[in-house]
Formats: C-alpha cells, sequence, structure tokens
C-alpha cells in the first residue's frame, strides 16, 4: 500500500512527449492551405497510410478530432497514475512487413509476448484438499497436451493435430491479406486482353488452393460454419471447446452456434508477433505506443499531424472530383487525395456531398451495422487477482497466469452461446462471456509499483436496450456492480477505482460522461478466483463526471 502510494505521487509527474509530437511542434506544426493528400482521422490505419504517401514522395496532412492519436489503438491515463488501453488491448494483427518498413522499433515500438497466453480458471468447489481445475495453454505443446488431458486425454492427443489443421489454413490465407481482391465483374466482362492481364490477381487464390489442397471442403467449412460445429468435430471436453470458442465471439454480435463464426475463430489466429505464427502480445506503454511509433516513422519522412481539428466535409468540385476538406473551425484545406480513416457511415454519410454517391451505395452504407456487443471495464487495482486454481504468491508478484487472456463464464460453449442470446432479446448477458487481462503483469510502465492495471472485456451487452432504450447511468452502474462481474473477495476496508463505459459503437467513442466509481468489499466468489482488496491508499481525486470526449 505505501510503496503504491509512493509510486503514484512520482507517476503524477509530467511525463516526455511523444517523439512524433516534439518533431511536429519543432518542425511542421503550422497549417499549410495545401497538400497532396489529407487523411482523416489518426487512427493506426490513418497513420499507416500516412506514413506510406509521404515515403513515396506524396505531401501528406493527418487531422484527429481528439486531443490524443490512435483512434481505438489509444492509451489514456483516466485514472491518476494509470494508463491503460482504453480500446484495443493485444496487439498480433498488424501487418509484419508495416513493423520492418516503418522501422517500428527504431521509433520506440516494444512488445511483450505472452506465454502462457491463455487461462480458463473452473468454477469449482474445492474437494479433499484439491483446489480448483484450470486450462493453461502456451506455446509448450507437451504442457499444453498435460493441461487438457484434466478434461480429457483424448482431446489431449487431439489438439497438436486441430493446432496444425489451423495454421495450414493461416498460412495459405495469410498472402490473399497482401493482395488485391479479384474483379470478378471486369473479369467477366472486359477484353481479352483485359483478362489476361487480370489472370496474375487470381495467383494467390491458386497458391492457397494448392496448400490446403484435398483438404479444402473441411477448410471451406471453417469459414462458413458455426464455430461450436468446427471445435465439435476434434473435441469433447467443454472447457477446451469454450476456451477456443471466446476467439470465435470476441468483439462480435454472435454466438459459437451462429455460422460465420468459425471465420473469426480464424481471424484470430492468423496474427503474428516476432515471427511467431498466433501470438498476440502487449505493447509496452499501451496500444497507445504503436500508434506514437507509427506518427514517429510518418513524421520523420514529413507527415504533419493536427490533433483537435475536426473534418466538418469534404469538399468536392463541379465536376466530381475531390479538391480538398474544409475543418471544423472553416479553414479551407486544398488536396487531390482524400483518404478516410473514419467508419464508412461518417465517411460518406456526413462528410461526402450526398449528390455525388449514387443512392444505392448510400443507401447499403446506411443498412451496415458496427454496433459492439462489448462493454470495456478498466480497473485499477493494488494486488493482482488471486485465484482459488492458481493461488498468488506471498509476496504477491505476477505468475505465469497473470499474462494470460483469462477467460470467465468459459466452462462450458452452451453459456457462452446463452449470453449471446440473452443479448438478442435486448438484454445483458445474465452471465456474460469475461475476458480479463493485465497488462502490467509484463509492463510495470502502466502503473505505480506495487499496482496494477485490468482489463474486463465484457460481452454481451446489447448498444441499445430492449424497447429501443439507451443505457443511463444507473443502468451501467447495475451491470458492472452484478454478481458476474468479479469484484473484491477480501473483507476490511476496501475502495474499488473503475472508468465504465457504455458499449463503444466504433468508430465513434463512447457518448456521455466516464465516471470514477468507489465500491464496497464483497465475499463473493466468481468463476474459481478470489479478488484481493483493490484500493491504494493515495488515490484520490475526482470521482465522477470524468468527461470521456
Amino acid at each position: 500500500m505505501t510503496t503504491c502510494g509512493r509510486g503514484l505521487r512520482r507517476a503524477l509527474g509530467a511525463s516526455p512527449r511523444p517523439t512524433w509530437r516534439r518533431a511536429l511542434s519543432d518542425t511542421r506544426g503550422r497549417l499549410k492551405p495545401e497538400y497532396d493528400a489529407v487523411v482523416v482521422g489518426a487512427g493506426h490505419n490513418g497513420l499507416v497510410a500516412a506514413a506510406y504517401l509521404q515515403r513515396f514522395g506524396v505531401n501528406t496532412a493527418v487531422f484527429e478530432r481528439r486531443h490524443v492519436i490512435g483512434g481505438a489503438a489509444v492509451t489514456e491515463e483516466i485514472i491518476p497514475g494509470f494508463k491503460f488501453s482504453r480500446a484495443s488491448y493485444l496487439l498480433s494483427l498488424l501487418r509484419p512487413q508495416i513493423y520492418s518498413e516503418l522501422e517500428l522499433k527504431k521509433h520506440g515500438l516494444r512488445l511483450h509476448l505472452r506465454n502462457p497466453y491463455s487461462f480458463t480458471p473452473m468454477l469449482e468447489e474445492s474437494t479433499g484438499g484439491k483446489v480448483p481445475r484450470s486450462l493453461l495453454l502456451g506455446t509448450d505443446m507437451a504442457e499444453n497436451q498435460k493441461q487438457i488431458a484434466q478434461f480429457s486425454r483424448k482431446d489431449a492427443q487431439a489438439f497438436p493435430r486441430y493446432e496444425a489443421f489451423m495454421d495450414r489454413l493461416a498460412l495459405a490465407i495469410d498472402p490473399l491479406l497482401d493482395s488485391a481482391p479479384v474483379d470478378l465483374e471486369a473479369f467477366q466482362r472486359g477484353s481479352l486482353l483485359q483478362r489476361l492481364k487480370m489472370l496474375s490477381t487470381l495467383k494467390p487464390l491458386w497458391q492457397a488452393g494448392c496448400i490446403l489442397g484435398a483438404q479444402l471442403p473441411q477448410y471451406h467449412q471453417v469459414l462458413t460454419a458455426p464455430a461450436a460445429k468446427v471445435l465439435d468435430q476434434w473435441f469433447e471436453s467443454e472447457p477446451l471447446k469454450a476456451t477456443l470458442a471466446t476467439d470465435a465471439v470476441i468483439g462480435a454480435m454472435m454466438g459459437p452456434c451462429i455460422p460465420g463464426s468459425g471465420y473469426v475463430l480464424l481471424h484470430h489466429v492468423m496474427g503474428s508477433l516476432e515471427g511467431i505464427r498466433g501470438a498476440w502480445g502487449y505493447v509496452q506503454g499501451g496500444m497507445g505506443a504503436l500508434s506514437d511509433a507509427i506518427a514517429s516513422s510518418a513524421t520523420a519522412h514529413g507527415v504533419s499531424i493536427f490533433t483537435e481539428k475536426t473534418v466538418a466535409k469534404v469538399q468536392v468540385s463541379s465536376g466530381g472530383r475531390v479538391q480538398g476538406v474544409v475543418l471544423q473551425d472553416g479553414s479551407e484545406v486544398r488536396s487531390k487525395v482524400v483518404l478516410s480513416n473514419a467508419s464508412p457511415q461518417i465517411t460518406f454519410l456526413k462528410l461526402t456531398p450526398q449528390e455525388w454517391l449514387p443512392e444505392e451505395f448510400v443507401a447499403r452504407i446506411a443498412q451496415l451495422d458496427t454496433k459492439s456487443p462489448v462493454t470495456k471495464i478498466n480497473v485499477a487495482v493494488n494486488r493482482l487477482p488471486d485465484f482459488l486454481a492458481a493461488p498468488n504468491t506471498p509476496k504477491g508478484q505476477p505468475l505465469p497466469h497473470h499474462q494470460c487472456s483469462i477467460h470467465l463464464n468459459c466452462e462450458d460453449t452452451l453459456l457462452v452461446h446463452q449470453a449471446f442470446e440473452d443479448a438478442l432479446d435486448g438484454l445483458p448477458s445474465k452471465r456474460p462471456l469475461i475476458e480479463l487481462c493485465i497488462p502490467s503483469s509484463l509492463d510495470p510502465t502502466l502503473a505505480p509499483p506495487g499496482c496494477h492495471v485490468v482489463s474486463l472485456f465484457t460481452q454481451y451487452t446489447p448498444y441499445t436496450l430492449a424497447g429501443g432504450k439507451a443505457w443511463d447511468e444507473q443502468q451501467r452502474n447495475s451491470y458492472a456492480d452484478r454478481e458476474h462481474i468479479p469484484l473484491c473477495h477480501e473483507p476490511g476496508p476496501a475502495v474499488l477505482r473503475a472508468s465504465r463505459a457504455p458499449p463503444l459503437q466504433l468508430p465513434q467513442p463512447p457518448p456521455g460522461p466516464v465516471s470514477l466509481w468507489k465500491w464496497g468489499p464483497s465475499w463473493r466468489r466468481c468463476h474459481g478466483s478470489r479478488w484481493t482488496q483493490c484500493s491504494p491508499r493515495g488515490l484520490q481525486g475526482p470521482q465522477e463526471h470524468v468527461t470521456s470526449n
């Protein structure tokens, strides 16, 4: 407690500005009337696009509405002294060539790989002096099989074959991610010469087919079938299937029994870090440090980045050509090219003059559903969570399972699907799927000494409640205070500080204020875990109405 308090006071001191911001303020801080290209939004995708454009000699400016860059890949100190990856919280799917070509390590990017990477404690009572079971998975296949054998020896034998099966599919699809999609309409209607020229675009598809070979029908099923059906063909034990199924539904408004969830399962094993396929890791300093590294690379080549500059509309000439953008303050910035890092809805329904868009196209964009079923709860604690299935050390140092994605309410795939069905009725899940991460277990820069930041990625919570009602403050508090959200399990005075927001409707930020709450002690036993007293002394300051936007 005392150590944490001293660390917090040190952490509240001034922190250095990111390299990109120092470079921009020193050399390119003035807004020019014209650029070759303008990027709307400084999310990580927009920053990557700007960096590549500038490397090819295209003078580029980026305009960001918020005071901080990164979009969903952002780090914010929403509780004094504690740095949270407020939206996205793990890294894997950024393409490997971006790391090398933009020299992100040179510009400060540091990664923390996780091994083990998955921990599922069982909701079981201790019997005969035995602790509840848990499932811990990592890169050691022999150890994985030993863990799985607790639930099924058959599954332990099948797991290496399943991993090889999924790796082969990821290997086949990976090159397609960097290839332009085949224009089937042009291929059908083009001239013979055009068709011959387009044959080269079919090469990645042909190569993928060669890799998959005779097993193509089974792989096609992974891309189209429910994840539960795919997993049932491989395994019999529910804890293993439910743990793997979390990758099929996390962040998606679908359950494991819904067709198409198999693709989401694949999507989450297709990434890589440091050359390790399927690896997910923490970014040192939070996900905002990734955006800072990209921005640093971009500004080093001459990109101009402006925060708190909202683009109000895209300008189009009478001939239908883009001329630039108009900012909210009335400033006009001319450019021949405008790239939008905003959502399709914002880009085409709000920023672009409607008269230049086909009605059918506008209607299709308006029908896009990008609502998220997730409520993310960020928590500051003064001790690590203590699980009955894997008790903490006397001194409370991080153990291997603390670095994992910790899955709660994942004893059975039926539980996950029932949580989804609750949300279909416009209600928060009675027992939501929870993915709990503690990035400070590997990255001590995120919290004062002795303290930690905890991310609770919970679903399903419908963005709009039954009857079309919006979430109010009371309903948000009620959701976070329910029995299924693990809080404290120690008696005595306890205060837990958390930042809670309603489900994000990406890419827009959550509406309204994000508040900090005090939570009292509880003896709740959730998911085989024992949560410690969670409030360091010295955590004083505002407790309510901390504005999020």
